[in-house]
């Protein structure tokens, strides 16, 4: 196909947008079962200790209740542990709904009512008494013991290793800053509920909202010993993950739970209350101390983080990675420890690690800019490095210069003036802040397949069981499957979210793009391959060995010679190793204004210039969406999201959006978004380095420090509010 013709890297509007327009996007909880039942979880109403007994007449005698579940008459199930310890998990034992008589932290289902309606298996809940004895529990990361966390074998929390003597550097070094920086936990809020509907049967399928249909099909296989019935998993369309659909969520396991038990269809939607006991972004303590010489060298990095974790799990974040690969030194120590809580485990949300360590780091050397009476930006150009030095590797391509060259020159950073509180419109303090950027960039560890096959109308349809969670995956896939097979996208049909179709690893990472897109890029080369080879076989009309010859007509033709056979092919597409040759990231750098009423304290974010450095962008139409949704997310962990505990009960505040606040449109003001040309050939076949986590890394320190220009007072610990920022004020 010409150059011209080609749809990769064009702005194509969404190939699913249509269809959630009209609300035939079906979602989890929206697929109509006959004879559906409903399900609603009771929850703890203590942080720590055990059931003493648990009372269920009330409940099962209220009108339209079936069943009532507990920890004493649960159906059985196959410890889950091994599914996680050690491998996809952080040691320890992920936490199973309905174990025990345990309680681990408040919130967790203690039991299960299922009704015929929603609303009854709802009101016959608050008839269940449970009598429990309560344990001394402990929730505030700040009287918590840290302690070194146990390695795992896959997917550890990468720390870096030590470099130099940064204790030496520091202490001989002639300008320096040491600063802490606290961040509260935030929570999983995306649009849809976690939900899921089981229709029971010979063949079981589970509407599930996950990340991963082929690993909850595993799960709950092994979980229910189910090894011998077909379980199938469609997660057709997602309402957001951002992390939390990483594993298997309660709502599936106890979904399923009930549906063996009563040998029935059940729907279990969580409440909006109940996603604060799902999991959170650790909530975490940082430590920063840079040194530099007169000129603004980097002569010692030192970065200590205590996270928080539960009881059962080391959850772990990569929070330090970046400090020792973002900027050159040779002085690094890097110390990462957890303190256990009694709350469900941390888990991943978008940029896991590097969201909360940034925000550390990036302060510190906005801080350490002030020290040196030196420009932000140009003290980051100072330490600029083309290696990875905590791996001593060239990167595959970085275009983070030209990242701060094309945001600077976008926001108009050279107007900026330099001193705090030198800005101001009215009574409204203006300030201008900025902070690099930075997420790994690779395919996924696992194999990714993908299958095509030419329908009867001439059509190629393209199946694959990876999740679409918003980010544009139907549309980036109908566009490499258009330019590989030298057609149309209205030729292209997507199939996706459904583990019986061809394996592909968990929608996260930043790696589905360039993993699933390139098995599904190999599979399209495979199938014109085929296609040609058959036509020559049978002497298709002669045609030609180009975009004639996979015409619809030169393919119905082809077909109906095939005399059954199936015009199809599959590949499995793997990891695109660097080996010890490169290293991979993508980078952006945020320039953010803030304006802050001098008398309420209260901040508007009124401009953001996000530039992006992430390869080839496939769509920027979605890549562009992708990234202002980011920094949207960014604008909530800088000054909205804070999951507040009353820590002598042991429970998270929040139920909803009027207590856990999100931003609105009314928060949002300009966001700007530019891509940067970058060319990797290294990164993966396609040259992508995906974006759904760069856009949120490094939006959060921007405007930390712009509030400290704006305002002259250096706020260290997210969120920041309005009764923060006053307080600081007062002093």
């Amino acid at each position: 196909m010409d150059q011209e013709q080609t749809v990769t890297g064009k702005s194509i509007l969404r190939v699913d947008g249509p269809q959630k327009v009209r609300g035939e996007a079906k979602y989890a909880a929206e697929y109509n079962i006959p004879d559906l039942l409903h399900a609603y979880v009771v929850t703890a109403s203590i942080a720590k200790g055990r059931i003493l007994s648990i009372d269920l007449a009330a409940a099962r005698r209220f009108p339209g209740v079936v069943e009532v579940l507990s920890h004493k008459n649960r159906p059985w199930f196959w410890p889950v542990s091994f599914l996680y310890k050690d491998a996809a998990g952080p040691p320890g034992k992920p936490f199973v709904p309905l174990d025990d008589d345990r309680v681990y932290f408040s919130g967790q289902p203690v039991a299960l009512v299922i009704a015929e309606n929603y609303e009854a298996a709802r009101d016959a809940a608050a008839l269940v008494k449970v009598t429990y004895k309560a344990e001394q529990h402990t929730t505030d990361l700040a009287a918590s013991t840290a302690f070194k966390p146990r390695k795992r074998r896959i997917g550890v929390a990468p720390v870096p290793h030590p470099t130099g003597d940064a204790d030496l550097a520091f202490a001989v070094a002639p300008l320096k800053i040491e600063s802490t920086y606290t961040t509260s936990p935030e929570n999983h809020h995306p649009m849809e509920l976690f939900a899921t509907t089981v229709k029971w049967g010979k063949i079981v399928t589970v509407y599930d909202k996950t990340q991963s249909p082929k690993s909850v099909e595993l799960f709950l296989k092994v979980a229910f010993r189910l090894i011998g019935r077909k379980v199938r998993v469609v997660s057709t369309y997602v309402g957001g993950a951002f992390g939390l659909g990483l594993r298997p969520q309660q709502s599936v396991f106890l979904a399923v739970m009930a549906a063996k038990a009563l040998e029935r269809s059940v729907r279990l939607v969580l409440p909006r209350d109940h996603m604060f006991a799902l999991g959170y972004r650790a909530n975490a303590v940082q430590t920063v101390s840079l040194a530099a010489d007169e000129q603004g060298r980097l002569q010692a990095v030192r970065h200590r983080a205590v996270a928080a974790t539960s009881q059962f799990e080391d959850a772990q974040d990569p929070m330090l990675l970046f400090s020792a690969s973002l900027y050159r030194c040779n002085n690094i120590k890097l110390t990462y420890e957890l303190a256990k809580l009694d709350t469900v485990s941390p888990c991943d949300m978008r940029a896991p690690g590097a969201a909360t360590g940034m925000f550390a780091l990036e302060s510190a050397m906005d801080e350490l800019a002030y020290v040196l009476d030196m420009d932000p930006l140009a003290l980051r150009l100072t330490n600029y490095t083309e290696r990875d030095q905590s791996e001593n590797r060239p990167f595959s391509s970085k275009a983070l210069r030209e990242c701060y060259a094309l945001g600077s020159e976008r926001f108009g950073w050279h107007k900026r003036s330099r001193a705090p509180r030198s800005m101001r419109e009215d009574k409204e303090l203006i300030g201008w802040g900025m902070a690099t950027g930075a997420w790994e960039a690779a395919m996924s560890p696992a194999p990714a397949r993908a299958k095509v096959m030419v329908r009867s109308d001439g059509k190629f349809e393209v199946t694959s069981s990876i999740t679409d969670i918003g980010t544009g995956t139907y549309t980036i896939l109908s566009q490499i499957a258009a330019d590989t097979l030298e057609t149309t996208m209205d030729r292209v049909v997507i199939r996706l979210g459904d583990s019986a179709l061809p394996f592909n690893p968990i929608q996260g990472g930043s790696w589905t793009a360039a993993t699933s897109g390139a098995a599904v890029q190999s599979a399209c080369r495979k199938l014109k391959s085929t296609i040609r080879s058959r036509a020559k076989h049978t002497g298709v009309l002669g045609r030609g060995q180009g975009a004639e010859l996979l015409s619809a007509s030169a393919l119905i033709d082809l077909l109906k010679l095939q005399r059954g056979r199936k015009l199809s092919a599959t590949a499995t597409m793997f990891s695109f190793p660097f080996g010890k040759k490169f290293s991979s990231a993508t980078h952006a750098a945020v320039f953010a204004e803030v304006r802050v009423d001098e008398e309420l304290s209260v901040v508007r974010v009124t401009r953001i210039v996000c530039a992006v450095a992430a390869g080839r962008i496939l769509n920027p139409n979605t890549a562009r969406s992708q990234i202002i949704g980011a920094t949207v997310m960014g604008i909530g962990k800088a000054l909205h999201e804070d999951a507040a505990y009353d820590h002598n009960l042991g429970r998270c505040m929040a139920h909803g959006f009027a207590d856990y606040h999100i931003p609105t449109n009314a928060d949002v003001y300009d966001i700007d978004v530019v891509f940067v040309d970058e060319t990797d050939a290294e990164v993966s076949p396609l040259g992508v380095k995906g974006v759904g986590e760069i856009g949120v890394v490094a939006v959060a320190p921007a405007i930390a420090n712009a509030i400290f220009h704006a305002t002259g007072e250096r706020m260290r610990h997210l969120p920041i509010t309005i009764d923060r920022l006053a307080r600081a004020g007062s002093r």
